[in-house]
């Protein structure tokens, strides 16, 4: 067995299987924060996080509906969409963010928040937060 395969079989061993899951779904199908942690998505992808105290809050359906509308943009700055309605049930993502009321977060993939704010955004705005972020710019600079 060569070295390059040792480390790779070492490093995949180490890796959370829900991290190595997330090939079974669609990252820009939005998915419930519940049962999720901030970990399972650090180094692997940058989560925008949209809280609201309902699902039927209006501003949570104007964000989603905006997200939902540049999923291309989004997808190639490996964006999942998470989403936390249920204030009471207390996920660990909520726990760990303290939103309060309507809230969109956006991480880096070294788990910092990068976009925190009260408000419906524009995919625009994000994508150019995203862009500002060191790991985007470096990437950027790889060329990846």
């Amino acid at each position: 067995m060569t070295l390059f395969r040792t480390l790779l079989l070492a490093l995949l061993s180490l890796t959370p299987a829900t991290v190595l899951a997330q090939e079974a779904f669609d990252p820009l199908e939005p998915r419930s924060a519940e049962g999720l942690t901030l970990d399972e998505f650090q180094w692997v992808a940058r989560p925008i996080i949209v809280f609201a105290d309902t699902p039927a809050d209006p501003r949570f359906i104007e964000q989603m509906e905006l997200l939902a509308n540049r999923p291309d943009a989004l997808l190639e700055r490996d964006v999942v969409i998470l989403f936390d309605t249920a204030p009471d049930a207390r996920s660990d993502i909520r726990l760990a963010l303290r939103p309060r009321g309507f809230s969109i977060v956006v991480l880096g993939k070294d788990g910092t928040v990068g976009l925190r704010r009260p408000a419906v955004r524009d995919v625009r705005e994000i994508i150019r937060a995203i862009d500002n972020f060191q790991l985007r710019q470096e990437e950027l600079r790889r060329g990846g």
